[in-house]
């Protein structure tokens, strides 16, 4: 599992797995139902992108998202 720590490391975790997949960046906005600027700038780690978009797009991918707490202990 990736660990993110900030819009950079997200946008690049979603732009390689977009290319994995064989998807150009308005093919993944049309299957989002998002537009292409948008997918560009997720994919370029613009922190002012919107969260639940954000979310919309990874889960389109076949990405989760996942949060755990420092006060956890890894099992």
């Amino acid at each position: 599992m990736a660990k993110i720590a900030t819009s950079k490391g997200l946008g690049t975790l979603i732009r390689d797995e977009r290319k994995n997949q064989g998807l150009t960046q308005e093919q993944l906005a049309g299957l989002t139902g998002v537009g292409v600027r948008f997918v560009r700038e997720l994919e370029a780690g613009k922190e002012s992108c919107q969260l639940g978009r954000a979310l919309q797009v990874a889960a389109a991918l076949g990405l989760t998202v996942s949060v755990s707490s420092r006060r956890e202990t890894p099992r």
